[in-house]
């Protein structure tokens, strides 16, 4: 038999459920690194710490399969908190595999790591030698059952010296959190009943494999539906309104807000999501079918802790056994969805002309989205920029909308995210990253990376000059701008310098490189260094802000 490390006998287990590791090696996990490359283990080196994470968890939303990040202890460990916390607040699965201090105890510069994770919300899980794989597994299942980031620490005396053997128990099974009796038949005869039905589902019903359920579930009933970001035409036919929140129409809100009954599917019904408050009228019963274990807003009127797939299934065999009276009603509610959509405002088109002469984000979006590749797989960083993908772009499947960053509200993580979602891509899908200039920089040394990752990637850079969030948020109040501000950075030179190809885009017409690129076969990287204006600020955002004002105003006044 052959012997292997404690650091081997981590590999070992990891490889049977994942199979990409990124990361930065160091003193901490050299001797990890050493042995999943010869268990095979694709390793892809990342330039910052906190790309380890961002690209593991990128690679999940995208491919739905575990990977690992790794980093060496004490300032490798640090740099990767932000995308640790995001993986934890936005319940992606994920490993963190880093060194930590010595079994024997904590030298000068080593920091309480376990400290710091917990205060994240995050596990860490330290192995030893008599149990290193069996530490490992009950760090990965807890990973996958509990949908959350772990950490799995290999002491440094530890990491190079001979493990122990040990008789691994047998993988824990899937368990279903699922209500049998009267929970879904009370919402099977609320359903029924509907004359005006919605069904909003979430990323929670895309990563439950849903879809096909709830789509019959809608045909059934008549229903509207519509979904969050995360779930982006998870639910588009028939009825489908498009995003629910700010990246989605005037019109199709409106239609919401007159749903008697929603059926809301494994969506958490964050703030952005409801509008602040706004999406739904106040007499609509919101019914929530969610593997959470209780309600996760006040708007939930009936609650169901299930899996979302196997409930609605069940659902649509109740509804056999029920009178239907509101069904014709329904379906008339169908009909004057159609028209209202089909007369109603789309999203803003933007303008030729803006007042300092640079590109309308808007206008820019549309035409990009003309020029891109139709099998397309989109990521995108956080700040003001977020919404023109999801408003203006064809994006036909939720896991093709990769958003590392939005549950923790940060920027920075765009590129990181892109070098886990290009390798997960395998279906000849280009790449195309959406970033901002000021996230940009923040993960610049991670260009190369993406650019040693992807076949077939394109890098949008919504360059304003500027941190475009922070001028329409408080520049509009007459706060200095000056830290808003940043120098127009050549995103193009810095590109070419390190292997991709590139343009500047100050005009539509300027985007004729990136078209010949494309139908030259899209091979490499593009990064299009697109100067927009700061002068159109995006719809969601003045929500936002609508929202913090009136909320301010009721602190004063209360």
């Amino acid at each position: 038999m052959t012997t292997l490390t404690v650091s081997g006998r981590v590999a070992q287990v990891l490889s049977s459920y994942l199979s990409d590791v990124f990361g930065v090696m160091g003193n901490g996990n050299v001797y990890f690194l050493a042995a999943a490359e010869k268990l095979g283990l694709r390793f892809s080196p990342v330039r910052h710490e906190g790309a380890a994470i961002a690209a593991a968890d990128a690679y999940y939303r995208t491919s739905g399969r575990l990977a690992a990040g790794t980093t060496t202890y004490g300032p490798g460990y640090t740099n990767a908190l932000t995308a640790l916390a995001e993986a934890v607040q936005a319940q992606i699965p994920v490993v963190l595999v880093t060194g930590d201090a010595p079994s024997s105890g904590a030298r000068p510069q080593d920091v309480d790591q376990t400290a710091i994770a917990a205060a994240l919300g995050a596990a860490t899980f330290t192995v030893t030698r008599d149990a290193a794989g069996t530490i490992t597994q009950q760090a990965v299942e807890y990973a996958l059952t509990k949908r959350t980031a772990v950490v799995i620490a290999i002491p440094y005396d530890l990491a190079a010296l001979e493990a122990s053997d040990e008789e691994l128990p047998a993988p824990l099974a899937p368990q279903v959190m699922d209500d049998i009796d009267g929970g879904l038949g009370q919402v099977a005869r609320l359903l029924a009943g509907a004359k005006r039905p919605l069904i909003l589902a979430g990323r929670g019903a895309h990563l439950a494999g849903a879809g096909p359920e709830l789509r019959e579930l809608a045909d059934r009933l008549g229903a509207l539906t519509a979904g969050t970001a995360l779930a982006l035409n998870l639910l588009n036919g028939e009825g489908y309104l498009g995003v629910a929140g700010g990246f989605g129409t005037d019109t199709a809100a409106g239609l919401m807000g007159e749903a008697d009954v929603v059926l809301v599917a494994g969506a958490s019904l964050s703030p952005f999501t409801m509008r602040f408050g706004h999406l739904l009228g106040p007499d609509s019963t919101v019914i929530q079918i969610d593997a959470a274990l209780q309600p996760t807003h006040p708007r939930v009127d009936t609650f169901v802790s299930a899996d979302v797939k196997s409930a609605a299934g069940r659902i649509l065999g109740m509804l056999d056994g029920l009178a239907s009276p509101a069904a014709g009603r329904a379906e008339a509610w169908r009909a004057e969805a159609r028209r209202r959509l089909a007369e109603g405002p789309a999203h803003h088109p933007g303008s030729d002309e803006t007042p300092d002469g640079r590109l309308d984000p808007r206008s820019l979006a549309s035409a990009l989205d003309a020029v891109l590749p139709e099998r397309r797989t989109v990521v995108q960083d956080g700040g003001h920029f977020v919404g023109w993908a999801p408003m203006y772009w064809n994006i036909p499947r939720p896991q093709d909308l990769v958003m590392v960053g939005t549950a923790y509200q940060a920027i920075g993580l765009g590129l990181a995210s892109a070098v886990g979602a290009a390798r997960a891509v395998e279906d000849g899908r280009t790449l195309v990253l959406a970033s901002g200039d000021g996230g940009f920089l923040m993960g610049l040394s991670d260009l190369e990376s993406l650019i040693g990752a992807a076949s077939s990637a394109v890098v949008v850079i919504y360059n304003d000059a500027a941190y475009g969030a922070e001028i329409h948020q408080y520049g509009s109040q007459g706060l200095t701008q000056k830290p808003m501000l940043i120098p127009e950075v050549d995103f193009s030179g810095i590109a070419r310098a390190l292997g991709a190809e590139s343009a500047i885009i100050r005009s539509l017409a300027d985007l004729a490189p990136l078209t010949d690129w494309i139908a030259a076969g899209a091979k490499g990287t593009f990064v299009a260094d697109c100067r927009i204006t700061s002068s159109v600020r995006a719809p969601w955002l003045s929500e936002w802000m609508e929202a913090s004002q009136a909320a301010k105003a009721a602190v004063i006044a209360g």
